[in-house]
């Protein structure tokens, strides 16, 4: 069962939806029973996807919020770097791709 089944709620009325204290949407449901779950840092980062298809990915940060690092379930990633004013220099992929920006 999902989320909203468990809870009873009325799909006629609207879809299922739950935020969390920082007003980041966490769980989306529609009535075809589609459900999106995400998961956030302490600075309103997305680290965290996954939907009802079996489809997620994963992100990871700097601490200037620069995605450092980013895998999903096809098994793909990109690897990022970036120098003090948030400039990329370096990116690396899971198909061997790799780019220095050092400039």
């Amino acid at each position: 069962m999902t989320k909203g089944q468990i809870l009873n709620h009325d799909f006629n009325e609207c879809d299922f939806i739950l935020y969390d204290v920082n007003g980041n949407r966490t769980y989306y449901e529609n009535s075809d029973g589609f459900w999106i779950k995400r998961e956030y840092d302490t600075n309103g980062n997305m680290t965290y996807y996954e939907d009802s298809h079996g489809s997620w990915y994963k992100r990871e940060y700097d601490s200037n919020s620069n995605v450092t690092y980013f895998v999903n379930s096809d098994g793909y990633w990109r690897k990022y770097e970036f120098d003090t004013n948030g400039n990329e220099i370096y990116y690396e992929n899971s198909q061997g791709f790799v780019r220095h920006s050092i400039c």
